[in-house]
C-alpha cells in the first residue's frame, strides 16, 4: 500500500504519515454512501440540524489541538488557530439556522382543480475537494449545507492537511450521524480524477488552483454532474482620495499578510490616489516591519513559514523579477533573519514603483508580498483592478459610500467590500467570475447547488 509523507514548514520534518486508499477502500466508502444518502435523505431537516449543531460543539471542543495541528501541516501561526475554528462554527451555525428558508417548498398561486409546488431534492453523493490553505473553512462551506440538503458526503483534503479530514470526522461520529452520511478519502492526483469520473458521484465541490479546476472540469466533462469551482485570485483594493488612511492601512495590510499571503481572498495589489499615496506608504512600511517572523508554534509569532520551501522561493522570484524591472522593495529582509533563498520563511515585502508589466501584479503570489501602485484618480483604478484573469473580491476604501457603490457595480468580482476585506460571510454569496471559477456556496443561495428543482403538479377531478 502506497503513503504519502506531511512535511510540516516549522522545520521540515515529518509530521504525518497516511496510506492512500486502495480500490477496495474507495469501493467501499460509495457502497456506503450510497446505502446511507438513501436513508439520509429521508430523515427529517430538523433531525438534520440538531445532528449538525452536535458536530460543531464536538469540534470546537477540540479546538487546541486542532489550532496545534495547523500550525504543524500548514505553517498558520498557532495564536490565530483558533480563529478558524471559531470561523468554522459561524459559517456551519448560520447555514443550519437557514436550511429551513433555503430548502423551503417555491408555492405556486393556486389554480382551479391544481395544486403546483417546486420541492429542492438532494443530489445525491456529493465529493469535497479541500485546499490546505484555509483546510476547515474552504470545506465546511460545502460540507454541512450538502448534508442539511439530504446528501452523503465524501471528503478528500489536501495531502499537507490530512489530519483536517480525520477531526470532521470525528465531530461528525461524536455526534452521532449514521454511518456512511459523512466519510473521508486520502487519494492520489490520479485516484481523484478516477473518482470524479464514478457514476456514483453527482456533484464535486472543488476549492484550489485553477489547473486543479481545469482538471475537474475535464474529469466530470460528458457525465453532466454538476461541479462548483472556486478558484484563485487577484484581489485588488482601492484607497480613495477621502479615505480614513489609518484605517485603510491596518485593514489592507492584514489582509495582505494575514496566513503569510495565503488566502485566495487576500489583498495581492493596491492603488492608492496620488495625493494619500505618499501617507498610506509610510503607515503600510511601518506597520509590516513590526511583524514577528518565526515558528508557528511560537505564540510570539505573527507572521508564519509559507507551506513549503517551493511555494516561498516562486515569491521570492516574483519579488525579484519586479525590482530587476524597476520596482523598490520598501522591507529590509535582512531585519528578518529566518527569512533566505531554499527555506519556507520569507520575510513581508511591499513593493512601489509597480505596473502590470510585472508578475506580481497580475500573477497570483499567495505570500506575503503586496503590490502599491499610485493612481490619479477613479476611472484609472478601476482600470487596473479590472485587468486581471480573476474576479473573486476586491475592495474600496472611502468615506463617500455612494461613490464606493458606483466603483462596485463596476468591478469584476463575486464579492465588493467597501472599507473591509478579505472575510467571508455567510449569510452573502461566496462566488467568484473570470477564473476565479464558477457556482456559489454559504448564504441560502449555496444550497441551490446542491439540490435540484422538483416539480410537482397535482390535479383534482
Amino acid at each position: 500500500m502506497t503513503q504519502f509523507e506531511t512535511i510540516s514548514p516549522i522545520d521540515g520534518s515529518v509530521y504525518v504519515t497516511r496510506p492512500y486508499a486502495n480500490a477496495d477502500d474507495v469501493a467501499l466508502v460509495l457502497s456506503r454512501a450510497t446505502a446511507a444518502q438513501k436513508k439520509w435523505r429521508q430523515v427529517s431537516l430538523e433531525a438534520r440540524q440538531d445532528l449538525c449543531r452536535k458536530m460543531v460543539a464536538a469540534f470546537v471542543l477540540n479546538g487546541d489541538e486542532i489550532a496545534e495541528q495547523l500550525s504543524w501541516q500548514m505553517g498558520r501561526p498557532i495564536r490565530y488557530g483558533l480563529g478558524e475554528v471559531n470561523g468554522l462554527a459561524e459559517r456551519a451555525i448560520h447555514m443550519i439556522d437557514v436550511a429551513p428558508e433555503a430548502l423551503a417548498d417555491t408555492a405556486l398561486p393556486d389554480k382551479a382543480g391544481l395544486k403546483r409546488f417546486i420541492q429542492r431534492d438532494p443530489l445525491g453523493l456529493v465529493f469535497v475537494i479541500a485546499p490546505w490553505n484555509y483546510p476547515y473553512l474552504t470545506a465546511i462551506n460545502a460540507i454541512i449545507p450538502a448534508i442539511l440538503a439530504g446528501n452523503a458526503v465524501i471528503l478528500k483534503h489536501s495531502a499537507q492537511t490530512p489530519l483536517c479530514a480525520e477531526q470532521l470526522f470525528d465531530a461528525f461520529k461524536a455526534a452521532g450521524f449514521p454511518e456512511g452520511v459523512f466519510q473521508y478519502l486520502h487519494l492520489d492526483h490520479a485516484q481523484v480524477e478516477d473518482l470524479i469520473t464514478s457514476p456514483h458521484i453527482h456533484h464535486v465541490a472543488f476549492t484550489g488552483s485553477v489547473a486543479g479546476g481545469r482538471m475537474v472540469e475535464h474529469a466530470s466533462a460528458g457525465s453532466f454532474k454538476s461541479v462548483g469551482l472556486e478558484l484563485g485570485g487577484k484581489d485588488p483594493s482601492y484607497v480613495r482620495v477621502d479615505a480614513n488612511i489609518s484605517h485603510a492601512v491596518e485593514t489592507i495590510i492584514d489582509g495582505a499578510f494575514f496566513n503569510s499571503g495565503q488566502s485566495c481572498c487576500g489583498i495581492e495589489r493596491v492603488y492608492v490616489h496620488e495625493s494619500v499615496y505618499d501617507d498610506f506608504v509610510a503607515q503600510a512600511k511601518t506597520l509590516v516591519n513590526a511583524y514577528v517572523l518565526g515558528r508557528s508554534d511560537n505564540q510570539d509569532t505573527t507572521l508564519g513559514p509559507l507551506v513549503k520551501a517551493s511555494a516561498a522561493d516562486f515569491v521570492r522570484g516574483q519579488i525579484e523579477e519586479a525590482v530587476s524591472a524597476g520596482a523598490s522593495a520598501l522591507i529590509d529582509e535582512s531585519q528578518f533573519p529566518l527569512s533566505k533563498k531554499g527555506s519556507a520563511y520569507l520575510a513581508p515585502q511591499l513593493l512601489i514603483d509597480v505596473d502590470h508589466s510585472m508578475r506580481v501584479m497580475t500573477e497570483e503570489s499567495f505570500g506575503p508580498v503586496l503590490g502599491i501602485q499610485k493612481v490619479s484618480n477613479d476611472d484609472e483604478a478601476l482600470a487596473l483592478m479590472n485587468d486581471s484573469e480573476f474576479g473573486l473580491t476586491a475592495s474600496v476604501f472611502t468615506q463617500d459610500h455612494s461613490a464606493g457603490l458606483m466603483l462596485g457595480k463596476a468591478l469584476e468580482a463575486g464579492t465588493f467590500f467597501i472599507n473591509r476585506c478579505d472575510y467571508l460571510d455567510p449569510a452573502l454569496a461566496w462566488t467568484g467570475v473570470k477564473n476565479s471559477g464558477k457556482g456559489c456556496t454559504l448564504s441560502t443561495l449555496g444550497f441551490e447547488h446542491l439540490t435540484r428543482p422538483k416539480s410537482y403538479h397535482l390535479k383534482s377531478v
